[in-house]
């Protein structure tokens, strides 16, 4: 389950544990505070956001080559790029800095940073066991000719599956940098699956847009999204050679956040790479029967 659907509304499941976990030491700091000491409502929340800055540029600096050519994308968060351990190191350093100056502080402090950041930890660890161990689902799909191809007919080999739609504005964004890291990765396979769209209407949008994309296939009742839990476009899916599910990405794909999301993926020496031509795939308008 990768979004939390309310209606028309949806969100990341990770984005609401954050928030979750960020209430829920709201909550224990103002309890204890009841019992003596001072309510760390405000300076929580300002912690939380001392740890998302440091995530941020944590995640900047490690990938840093990715954003020297463009130095809008650093402040541009919809990627998704933030780095856990450099959030939490500055959480921590701060509440400890806080708690020194203001001895009314620290009981109600340390136990709501204490409880957050607790449940933060095991809800994600909990929610990346599950999800990891998700398989490939079994769906049937439409390629580029027409033809019904099964999902699982392109498992055997490391598989990168991106949900997407024309409409989508982030989904038009990512996709000069889906279509790059295909060329450049050409030992995984990309698989495009449109979201209930004909196929006139996404053949006529990648012909304007001078985007080539190997396997393009269609989702016309959005059966996958929902085998996946995700209501939410775009979201990428990373799968291992045995149809396992090793990670995924809600919203749009950066260079950088897509380079870290590979990461799961070993990069192949100059001998190693398998061209797209030598895999067996279903016969599509990409690829040769």
């Amino acid at each position: 389950m990768l979004t939390f659907t309310l209606g028309t509304f949806a969100i990341a499941i990770h984005h609401l544990l954050l928030i979750s976990a960020l209430a829920l030491a709201t909550f224990v700091g103002w309890r204890v505070a009841k019992r003596g000491g001072e309510n760390p409502e405000s300076v929580l929340f300002v912690l939380f956001l001392l740890g998302l800055l440091a995530a941020r540029t944590g995640f900047v600096v490690a990938y840093w080559n990715h954003y020297r050519d463009d130095l809008w994308q650093i402040v541009d968060l919809r990627d998704g790029g933030f780095l856990a351990w450099p959030g939490i190191l500055v959480l921590l350093a701060a509440a400890l800095l806080w708690a020194r100056r203001r001895p009314t502080l620290r009981r109600p402090l340390g136990f709501g940073v204490g409880s957050g950041l607790l449940f933060w930890l095991v809800a994600t660890m909990s929610l990346t066991i599950y999800d990891q161990g998700t398989r490939l689902p079994e769906i049937e799909l439409r390629n580029a000719d027409g033809q019904t191809v099964k999902l699982t007919d392109y498992q055997g080999g490391p598989l990168v599956v991106n949900l997407w739609a024309t409409w989508c504005p982030p989904c038009r964004r990512e996709m000069p940098v889906l279509e790059a890291a295909q060329l450049e990765r050409p030992d995984l396979t990309f698989l495009f699956v449109n979201q209930a769209e004909s196929m006139h209407s996404v053949s006529t949008y990648l012909a304007t847009q001078g985007l080539s994309l190997h396997n393009v296939l269609f989702d016309g009742s959005g059966r996958l999204a929902q085998a996946v839990g995700s209501m939410a476009l775009p979201t990428t899916l990373f799968y291992g050679a045995d149809g396992r599910l090793l990670g995924s990405h809600l919203g749009e794909l950066s260079e950088a956040s897509l380079a870290r999301a590979l990461e799961n993926f070993e990069t192949p020496g100059p001998t190693s790479a398998i061209p797209p031509s030598t895999r067996k795939l279903p016969c599509s308008a990409s690829t040769t029967c």
